[in-house]
């Protein structure tokens, strides 16, 4: 028996090859039921798109385009992870480009995606928008994770990294925290400068802190450790925020080391809810983002962009992270 067709697909299902095609590129304007028998007859003649005649009848290459900043470390195993899975789904394939946080070479790595994606994802947090912006193609349907962006066919999903900064702040204050210190992320990473002015203004206005104690970072764990030898030296600092988890994980690690308890000498809250977070001991309370699935929404916005080319209505999307209170801040007899 040869290799099954679109044809043999829509013969088997008692549908068109059009609606066969619509089913399985999983267009809006086919029926549940209908979508459900072409998936029954796809699966009984063991059917597997021809990408290449696809995107031929298509003019489409069916490949999204992804740059970050990294490619490694569980943020960014993460995001790819809600990505793949969510472009996987819908018969999609993706093509990664690493770009270090660099201008120059984000404007390379988004140059060389042209003529050979769909559409592209981007997270670039330490270019500034304006400038990513002239980066970006005009018309090739565009998400931007972080940053926000305007022009034809771009659109952003924000994170609220000011309010995440703030609710941490309170929740350690809740707690009975009263001189509370922040590790920082990079200076040129806008989502870690908000991180910090979220930290600064709700160190003000709830401990009535008018200078507070800001170590620098770089989203490392090495970070994290060198703060803990300032936290054990200084003695006075009873809360820690930290910017990112892994610099959180540095310093809770090397505070229990030297024989602080953690969090009834220092609680501490990070920022993204990385997988290790929940597994370290104590669990680390954190600003959780939901990396995954704020990889696979920008899938689903991009999708939706490159299938509806003239709908622009659709604006940017602000993403609220959520505290979860795990070990590393929970004190007993006081308030979430």
């Amino acid at each position: 028996m040869g290799t099954a067709t679109i044809r043999d697909v829509a013969r088997k299902a008692g549908v068109s090859v059009a609606s066969a095609s619509r089913a399985l590129n999983g267009h809006r304007s086919v029926t549940p039921a209908t979508r459900a028998r072409v998936a029954d007859a796809a699966r009984a003649l063991d059917y597997v798109p021809h990408l290449g005649a696809r995107s031929l009848s298509t003019q489409r290459s069916n490949t999204l385009g992804v740059v970050l900043p990294d490619l490694f470390g569980e943020f960014f195993s993460e995001i790819i992870r809600g990505i793949d899975y969510a472009a996987h789904r819908r018969g999609l394939q993706i093509l990664l480009s690493n770009m270090h946080g660099d201008a120059e070479e984000t404007a390379a790595a988004i140059r060389a995606m042209r003529g050979r994606v769909d559409g592209l994802l981007v997270m670039s947090p330490q270019i500034d928008a304006e400038a990513l912006a002239n980066a970006l193609p005009r018309g090739l349907p565009t998400v931007v994770m972080g940053s926000r962006v305007g022009g034809p066919r771009h659109t952003s999903i924000v994170i609220d990294n000011y309010e995440g900064a703030r609710e941490a702040v309170s929740h350690l204050a809740a707690q009975g925290c009263r001189r509370i210190a922040h590790i920082a992320g990079p200076a040129d990473n806008a989502d870690a400068l908000e991180r910090t002015r979220g930290f600064r203004d709700a160190a003000g206005s709830l401990l009535g802190d008018a200078a507070p104690i800001v170590f620098a970072g770089d989203f490392g764990e090495q970070a994290g450790v060198e703060a803990a030898h300032a936290i054990i030296a200084d003695r006075t600092i009873d809360g820690v925020f930290s910017a990112n988890d892994m610099m959180g994980i540095g310093c809770m690690v090397t505070l229990t080391a030297a024989g602080l308890d953690v969090p009834r000498d220092v609680a501490i809250v990070g920022f993204d809810d990385v997988p290790i977070a929940r597994y370290v001991t104590p669990a680390l309370s954190t600003m959780g983002l939901g990396i995954a699935a704020l990889g696979g929404r920008a899938v689903e916005r991009l999708v939706e962009s490159i299938e509806q080319p003239d709908d622009t209505s659709a604006g940017p999307e602000r993403l609220v992270p959520q505290l979860i209170v795990r070990g590393s801040s929970r004190r007993r007899g006081t308030a979430e």
